[in-house]
Formats: C-alpha cells, structure tokens, sequence
C-alpha cells in the first residue's frame, strides 16, 4: 500500500526542491511534478516528491486522521514486551 502525506511547503530552496512540515516534521522534497507550487500550499508527499497540489481544507482532514490513526493503534495494540504506554 502506498501513502501519500499532505505537507505544508515553509520554503523554496530551489527550482525543483522545497521545504515542507509534515506532521511536525520537516522534510526535503522534489517540486519536479508541482513546478506551480509555492510557499503555503499544502501537496501531496510520496517518496520524497510533491505529486499533487492539495486544497487547504483537505490536508488538514487528511492530517487530522492520520492522527487519529495513530491514537486508535495506540490504544487498541498492547504495548511491546508488558511495557505501560
């Protein structure tokens, strides 16, 4: 399966590289296959390429479940070896 992760450009590093957060995280990422995008706008990231431009209401629903994901297996797999969460 395949994931693509909404990311919020913060800089333009070059013609085809820019700066993205994504859940917290920043991360390099290819602008080769969304030239038009720009500072703000949320794209779709997979392996490491911007492949689509995002409308800002969609990534913050996407991003709102995937952290909902994280609570639900949180809560639902018990923890490695006996340890408390």
């Amino acid at each position: 399966m395949c994931l693509a992760v909404p990311g919020a450009i913060t800089r333009i590093i070059d013609t085809s590289t820019a700066e993205v957060d994504m859940l917290g995280a920043t991360r390099n990422i290819s602008l080769r296959l969304v030239p038009e995008a720009r500072v703000g706008d949320f794209v779709l990231v997979h392996a490491g390429f911007g492949i689509q431009i995002i409308d800002p209401e969609e990534a913050r629903e996407t991003i709102e479940l995937i952290r909902e994901m994280d609570e639900l297996v949180a809560e639902e797999l018990p923890a490695p070896d006996g340890a408390t969460a």
